[in-house]
């Protein structure tokens, strides 16, 4: 074998993986799962047994974390399914800027790259900013995704 291959890595992070595999049978409403390649929220579950020598299957219903939008998958309880590395952040906001938001790190540095989000909470989000208030906003990052997905007033 020779060596005359060259390796461009062009990012890299610090090995977290994006899921971890969980067995269906100790997965709990309201804990997360990947449905669909999609990081989903548990929102129902229930448990069949099956014929005589057949598995229990786990039927899930979750909803996505992101979107709002709902799945369902059925699995034996035996089989693993993949559960989301969720991560949770509280952000001061520093700006609204075309369409993006402006967030203060805890080192002081901004993040310019999370979405101002769509429909009713992208609106209020703008009119309470608007007003001058100071907004602390949560951001919830998965499998590579990151949203907005609620805000309150800093406290003062």
């Amino acid at each position: 074998m020779s060596d005359d291959h060259e390796h461009n890595f062009e990012t890299a992070d610090a090995g977290a993986s994006q899921t971890y595999p969980m067995q269906c049978s100790a997965l709990r409403k309201n804990g997360h799962v990947v449905i669909k390649n999609r990081p989903c929220k548990i929102v129902e579950m229930s448990t069949s047994k099956t014929g005589k020598h057949g598995h229990a299957k786990v039927h899930l219903v979750g909803t996505d974390i992101f979107t709002g939008r709902k799945y369902e998958d059925l699995c034996p309880s035996t089989h693993n399914m993949n559960v989301p590395n969720v991560n949770r952040q509280d952000y001061a906001l520093l700006n609204i800027d075309d369409g993006y938001l402006s967030l203060m790190l805890p080192d002081g540095s901004t993040k310019d790259d999370v979405k101002l989000p769509e429909g009713e909470l992208g609106t209020k989000l703008e009119e309470e900013f608007d007003e001058g208030k100071e907004l602390v906003v949560s951001v919830v990052s998965a499998m590579g995704e990151e949203h907005c997905l609620s805000f309150k007033e800093a406290p003062k």
